[in-house]
């Protein structure tokens, strides 16, 4: 038998890359309780949750959940409603041990600004993508590499994605995803808000949040930016 060496035919290569990735911040290691609540959000909106990879942060577990993390249960949970758990961030000792022998990855605690001031800025492009029709039940439109501006109403069960920001001068009644590769800068504009969901960059509100947030959808149009992890909503005068 020969073993051939030093091949010019290069195999694989390694690069640093920084990703944003969704992350569930767990209040409690149930899994039967995580079950329960998870399925009514992914049934609600299936496609946001459809194959999306996801961090499990420990951080805010009560002492008393400390060694009673069943890794395996989670994860066989949040597979059966199609995300793709990643690893952990946080967590003691113990809790890593645990992940990492349930295959999971260990994440150091990067703030997410830290993150942004060291990322190189994609150059924005200067054209949008315009619709003019309205935007019906199961129809998608995607904005690759630009905002989407949308003038007419937007029905429930549409969906409206864009790496940019995202305009809707109707009555948006379906979801609307901005910065879906990862851009924490984007925006969403809209001029009436009854939407099912909105996110930048992976963080979102569902209906029930907004309807808390902003009660009186038809009379003001909001503005919705990403700030330290966290959605905010402002009202357009």
């Amino acid at each position: 038998m020969r073993t051939l060496t030093g091949t010019s035919q290069e195999a694989f290569k390694l690069k640093a890359s920084l990703l944003t990735l969704t992350t569930c911040h767990l209040f409690n290691s149930d899994p039967l309780l995580i079950q329960q609540q998870l399925k009514p959000l992914v049934d609600q909106t299936p496609q946001f949750f459809r194959a999306l990879p996801i961090i499990l942060d420990l951080s805010s577990l009560q002492p008393s959940h400390g060694q009673t993390v069943d890794f395996s249960a989670i994860i066989s949970c949040l597979r059966r409603h199609g995300l793709i758990p990643m690893g952990i961030r946080g967590g003691s000792t113990e809790q890593q041990t645990f992940a990492t022998n349930a295959g999971l990855a260990i994440l150091s605690n990067v703030k997410l600004e830290t993150a942004e001031s060291t990322a190189p800025k994609l150059p924005s492009s200067s054209t949008a993508k315009l619709i003019t029709q309205p935007v019906r039940s199961g129809q998608q439109i995607y904005a690759k590499n630009s905002d989407l501006i949308v003038l007419t109403a937007v029905s429930p069960g549409a969906e409206l994605l864009a790496d940019g920001n995202i305009h809707v001068y109707g009555r948006l009644k379906g979801r609307a995803l901005a910065g879906v590769t990862g851009d924490p800068n984007t925006h969403i504009f809209c001029k009436n808000l009854e939407a099912e969901l909105v996110a930048i960059a992976g963080h979102y509100w569902l209906s029930e949040d907004l309807q808390d947030l902003y009660p009186s959808p038809s009379k003001e149009g909001v503005h919705i930016s990403l700030h330290q992890e966290r959605l905010q909503i402002t009202v357009l005068n």
